[in-house]
């Protein structure tokens, strides 16, 4: 791979480099304190999460669910609400996720089968989800003090003995991490290769797995000098991790891309579109309503106004992470690495204490760049 190539390749890695450098010189250091590098991912696992849910929509056609934010909000009130009533986590979780996939089924049997446009359905179910979170919540803001719902999704993995500050096991399994994923790359590779498949120069895929390793055992490193690696992360990967599978490993995931490339296409040749996109809103409003209850466990209580404008953090992590604004295009590793970007940015800015005002600004040229980087590179002039 020559190095032009490599470039394009990992435009949006070397990008997530240089800004967090970037930050790390103007707040003198701070951002890469142990504990603002164990928030970088808390802060931003709602993103992380349904960004995974809204690939799949953008990749139909470019399509985004606007209701995220409202589901979020819904199943963190309804979670909170039965924990505050006396009930247990465990039933405040089935049911909120049970609320979160009959949400998911109301917009893709409207969206798939009714054909109503995903733009005007989900936009009525941001005000409609969130109109209900509030009634729920009677207009006010409902504590958790459920500690194992607190635990589930904020405690700290560490062995015994351990203290707070000198978590080696988070440096020990960060290796651990780094090595399993080099060794998968690396038999990826020679997969690819023995079935005749264009792969990287090895110098490529070694630098690939360098960078990689280089920045896990890092940030392994930043969370031993606090409280270790965050249950949330966990959570992370396992979403992660599955739907990275489902895009990339099966029949399944590859139907998304297949309508979002060509729709009638792709129904000539046996492919119910329909239930595509059914399938694309329905995981979607699922991982919203798993990140409501992660952000309620994380915030500590719920409110009517929570969820205000995740959708677009999410949507915005899908398009800088190089999912294509014309669907058809675009991975779960892209779309973490736009996240993590998105979330240096907040970060380094709110350390920084700039006012909102500037952070729009910030966010808006970052997203609108992102956009016209693809559109140029893939030589895009619309939908066709």
């Amino acid at each position: 791979m020559k190095a032009k190539e490599f470039i394009k390749k990992y435009t949006m890695v070397l990008a997530l480099i240089i800004v967090f450098i970037f930050f790390t010189a103007l707040t003198g250091g701070r951002l890469v304190y142990a504990q603002n590098i164990s928030n970088l991912l808390l802060q931003n696992a709602y993103v992380l999460i349904m960004a995974c849910g809204m690939l799949l929509c953008i990749l139909t056609g470019g399509n985004v669910d606007l209701s995220v934010g409202s589901t979020l909000c819904l199943s963190g009130a309804l979670a909170a609400k039965i924990l505050d009533l006396g009930g247990s986590a465990g039933v405040a979780i089935l049911v909120s996720l049970a609320l979160s996939a009959v949400i998911g089924i109301f917009q893709g049997w409207l969206i798939g089968y009714i054909h109503i446009p995903p733009f005007i359905c989900t936009l009525a179910g941001m005000f409609l989800y969130r109109g209900i979170a509030r009634v729920i919540l009677d207009s006010r803001t409902i504590a958790i003090m459920n500690k194992s719902y607190l635990n589930l999704f904020t405690s700290y993995i560490s062995f015994p003995g351990e203290q707070a500050g000198n978590v080696v096991s988070a440096l020990i399994i960060g290796i651990i991490v780094a090595v399993c994923l080099t060794i998968a790359i690396l038999i990826n590779r020679a997969r690819k290769a023995s079935k005749g498949y264009k792969v990287a120069s090895m110098g490529a895929t070694i630098a690939e797995v360098v960078i990689f390793d280089i920045l896990i055992i890092a940030y392994a490193n930043r969370l031993q000098g606090y409280k270790g690696i965050p249950v949330m992360v966990i959570w992370i990967l396992i979403v992660v991790l599955i739907f990275g599978f489902i895009t990339s490993s099966t029949v399944f995931g590859r139907y998304f891309y297949a309508v979002g490339g060509n729709e009638k296409a792709t129904k000539l040749s046996g492919i119910d579109p329909r239930r595509v996109y059914f399938w694309a809103y329905f995981l979607m409003s699922v991982l919203a309503g798993f990140s409501g209850l992660l952000h309620s466990a994380r915030i500590g209580s719920v409110d009517g106004n929570m969820g205000n404008s995740f959708e677009m953090d999410a949507i915005a992590s899908c398009f800088i992470g190089g999912a294509s604004a014309y669907g058809g295009s675009g991975t779960v590793p892209g779309i973490m690495v736009g996240a993590i970007l998105l979330g240096v940015i907040n970060q380094g800015m709110s350390i920084l204490g700039l006012p909102d005002q500037y952070q729009y600004i910030v966010k808006g040229a970052v997203l609108l760049a992102a956009v016209v980087f693809d559109v140029v590179s893939n030589h895009k002039t619309g939908k066709s």
